[in-house]
C-alpha cells in the first residue's frame, strides 16, 4: 500500500513539528537565565525594639544569600525566574512589623545595565558576578 505524497508529507510534518517541540524544551531548560533579586528598604532605628529589628533584618538577607549592594539596599542571584519567586516569596517569612521594603526581579542583563553615577564598584559586587560558562 502507498501512502501517497499527502501521506508521506503529513508524517514528514508531524515528524518536524515534534523534533522542533523537543529542541524548544531543551533550550528553554539550558537557558535559564541568571536574576537578581534587588530588596531595598528604609526601618526606622528610633527605639531600641526598632534597631533590632532593623538588625534581624539585615542578618537574615545575609544568610539568605544576599550581599549589600548599598545601604539598605541588598541583592541576591538567582538562576532562573522559579528561583528569584521563590527567594521573593520566603522574603515574606521574615520581614518586620515597621519600615518600608521594597523588591524588584531583574535579569542579569537589566542589571549590568545599572549606572554607577558617583563611585566604584565594590569588592563584593566584583566577587559576586556570576560566571556564565558555555560547554561545548
Amino acid at each position: 500500500q502507498s501512502l501517497g505524497w499527502c501521506g508521506v508529507f503529513q508524517i514528514l510534518f508531524v515528524a518536524r513539528a515534534e523534533s522542533l517541540n523537543y529542541l524548544f524544551l531543551i533550550r528553554e531548560a539550558m537557558e535559564e537565565k541568571f536574576m537578581r533579586v534587588l530588596v531595598m528598604f528604609d526601618m526606622p532605628t528610633k527605639t531600641k525594639e526598632d534597631r533590632k529589628a532593623s538588625t534581624k533584618f539585615r542578618s537574615t538577607l545575609l544568610k539568605e544569600g544576599y550581599f549589600m549592594l548599598q545601604f539598605s539596599v541588598y541583592v541576591r542571584i538567582c538562576k532562573g525566574i522559579k528561583s528569584a519567586n521563590n527567594y521573593l516569596e520566603r522574603l515574606h517569612l521574615y520581614l518586620p512589623k515597621k519600615g518600608h521594603i521594597r523588591a524588584l526581579i531583574l535579569t542579569e542583563k537589566q542589571f549590568d545595565h545599572m549606572k554607577i553615577l558617583i563611585g566604584e564598584t565594590s569588592e563584593v559586587e566584583k566577587v559576586q558576578k556570576p560566571i556564565q560558562l558555555t560547554l561545548f
